[in-house]
């Protein structure tokens, strides 16, 4: 079922692409019921989600070609998506319920509470509670204007003042039965994929070069989120080992973060290749201009056990998320830097 849904949305051609990239999870590849469970549609729109990166970040299309080169997939462990905490963002609900009145019919359910106190960010993570290994988790991020200088907060407003609301009255409707009966049809499904995918991208109009420049001037985060939205600011294959993957990736020329990062627990190891440098077309008096900003980036995660053995430590690390989110801090490109 999971393959007609990709087929019938993106083409017969990608589908089987995304199929030979990523390791499709054994409990969704053996649902063969008549409808599309919720977990069927929930991977199906992390797939497109990972193939949208894919189009956005050079490194990243170079990283997956080498591992169809030698065979290997990519395990997608989490896609991650920046939001404001704010009232009054033109159509668009406050924060992470923007992308949570998506995820909550999904089956996705909160599985875990990180402060970001540096960023002056909320972060939580959301699995889905069908299949919280196989399927990928969503780490939902929420900016708080407030904590900022009140002109921060001003232009915050203004810049997002103008977001309109993807999620059309059809759409909230099926989202509404997959909520109470776990699953769509096939056609339901086909007409419902696209529009959730439309919500993961950035709703309001181009910014004002003088906004972007007062908001990176106290959050790399709000002007990164002023010029991307809520498209995705990284996926993350899980791999064996993450310290090996690093120096194999750098060996390569990849740009490669320095470090790798380390929980607490020791559990969980991260890293990530410096995010890609995209153009952006900013408002200005005399007209429209463009600038190169940072965009997003590919993550490398390795999972540990938890002790009892009995499944994979799938939790974050506050201070290894907030090292990950400077990869998109607005600097110029060259080498890899100490962060």
């Amino acid at each position: 079922m999971l393959f007609e849904i990709l087929e019938q949305v993106v083409g017969t051609s990608k589908s089987e692409e995304l199929f030979q990239s990523l390791h499709i999870p054994s409990s969704v590849n053996s649902d063969q019921g008549t409808g599309v469970s919720r977990a069927v549609l929930a991977q199906a729109l992390n797939m497109l989600l990972f193939a949208d990166l894919l189009e956005r970040v050079p490194a990243a299309k170079i990283y997956v070609a080498h591992c169809l080169q030698s065979g290997a997939k990519v395990t997608h462990d989490h896609g991650a998506v920046r939001t404001v905490a704010m009232e009054g963002m033109g159509q668009l609900p406050a924060g992470q319920a923007a992308i949570t009145r998506i995820l909550e019919p999904l089956g996705y359910r909160v599985n875990g509470l990180y402060p970001l106190e540096k960023l002056r960010m909320t972060g939580r993570s959301w699995a889905q509670a069908d299949d919280k290994e196989g399927i990928a988790q969503f780490f939902l991020s929420e900016l708080h204007p407030e904590r900022f200088s009140p002109k921060f907060q001003q232009t915050v407003r203004c810049v997002t003042g103008t977001s309109s609301d993807p999620l059309t009255p059809r759409s909230v409707e099926l989202l509404a039965i997959v909520r109470a009966e776990g699953s769509l049809s096939l056609r339901e499904a086909v007409e419902l994929l696209p529009v959730m995918v439309s919500c993961f991208a950035r709703q309001h109009q181009e910014p004002a070069l003088s906004d972007y420049e007062l908001l990176q001037s106290e959050s790399a985060e709000m002007a990164w989120i002023s010029t991307e939205g809520n498209a995705f600011n990284h996926v993350t294959d899980r791999v064996e080992d993450v310290d090996r993957l690093s120096d194999e990736q750098k060996a390569l020329g990849q740009p490669m973060k320095a470090v790798v990062e380390k929980s607490q627990s020791g559990r969980v190891r991260q890293t990530a290749f410096l995010a890609a440098r995209v153009r952006r077309e900013f408002r200005t008096p005399e007209g429209t201009i463009t600038k190169e900003v940072p965009g997003s980036f590919l993550e490398f995660i390795t999972r540990l056990p938890m002790p009892d053995g009995a499944a994979l430590d799938l939790s974050f690390d506050s201070s290894n998320a907030q090292a990950i989110f400077k990869m998109t801090a607005d600097a110029a490109p060259g080498g890899n830097a100490k962060i």
